[in-house]
């Protein structure tokens, strides 16, 4: 008699999750890196071999049905073992581990990132790396989502409170700095504002408002690049943080860094990773990627601005 009853797969399972927390096929098959027809298919082959429907795939988002939230719970618990299980035999040499999904902050994209994966690859010899650079509010959601296993981002001061599902390692702490024409004084000067829909532009809003900072602006802007070079051509001042200088460093010779004319403001970057899941592989990838950061950025930009020190430093 042939077999009729499919089996459940940990593909099966990831797929299923990935549906469920994204609420459409085509969601996570996006997530997924797989074709939305793959997705149905894994879909209906776990729904045919546990003999219960999942999702109800009519809805819009598509919903998750009793059956489909019972079994959830266990598919978590499933995913997570298998992680673990996957860490554990790479624990001894770091070279066992197969895959990694790495989200990295663009600030690190030109450089640092590209040094730590070639750094990577000498360590983990065989793994396969998945990269994801993006804003860190972004990033952080991907990683809560199971979307990527290790995210190297700018720490939210809204958060701060301990979070018992992620286990964290500082990176580094930097200042926010004024970033201004040469010779020219602020006051005179509208400001051009990083974008609030990310993190650090929220981080400097807030800090503006705190301190009663009512700047006129007619700019607000996404780019480092471009804010930079409007703040060469005399357009306005800026603040920024001695990374994203780095990252448009091309524009560091025609503008001038100043401490903020107000009370200090700074932020920490940090490597986040799901608590338990890696073992000790995230503590691993902190320690490669602090003296990458001291080169390739403190020390430059304390030669150049002397007084960030102590400021502008690995964690």
């Amino acid at each position: 008699m042939p077999e009729t009853e499919g089996r459940v797969t940990l593909w099966g399972i990831e797929v299923f999750v990935a549906a469920a927390e994204e609420g459409s096929i085509s969601a996570a098959a996006r997530r997924l890196g797989v074709s939305p027809s793959a997705v149905s298919q894994q879909l209906s082959g776990l729904e045919a071999a546990l003999g219960a429907t999942l999702l109800d795939r009519s809805g819009r988002p598509m919903p998750v049905t009793p059956a489909g939230a019972m079994f959830r719970r266990h598919a978590q618990t499933i995913l997570n073992a298998a992680s673990e299980a996957r860490a554990e035999l790479a624990m001894a040499e770091l070279s066992g581990l197969t895959t990694l999904r790495l989200g990295v902050i663009e600030d690190f994209e030109s450089d640092v990132t590209p040094r730590l994966l070639s750094a990577l690859a000498h360590d983990l010899k065989g793994c396969r790396f998945l990269l994801e650079t993006g804003a860190s509010h972004w990033l952080m959601d991907q990683l809560e989502a199971r979307a990527l296993d290790v995210v190297i981002a700018a720490d939210s001061p809204i958060d701060a409170a301990p979070e018992d599902w992620r286990e964290v390692h500082p990176i580094l702490a930097e200042p926010f700095v004024a970033v201004t024409p040469p010779g020219a004084r602020i006051e005179d000067l509208p400001l051009i504002l990083y974008t609030a829909r990310h993190l650090m532009g929220r981080q400097i809003a807030a800090h503006l408002a705190r301190h009663g900072v009512k700047s006129a602006h007619r700019f607000e802007l996404d780019s480092y690049a471009a804010i930079l070079a409007m703040v060469a051509g005399g357009e306005g001042w800026t603040i920024l943080t001695p990374l994203a200088l780095h990252q448009a460093r091309a524009f560091r010779p025609l503008v001038e860094v100043r401490p903020l004319p107000f009370d200090p403001l700074g932020r920490t970057l940090s490597l986040s990773a799901r608590a338990g899941i890696l073992q000790g592989i995230p503590a691993q990838i902190a320690q490669r990627l602090k003296p990458l950061i001291a080169e390739v950025v403190i020390t430059p930009a304390l030669v150049a601005t002397p007084w960030l020190t102590p400021a502008l430093r690995v964690l």
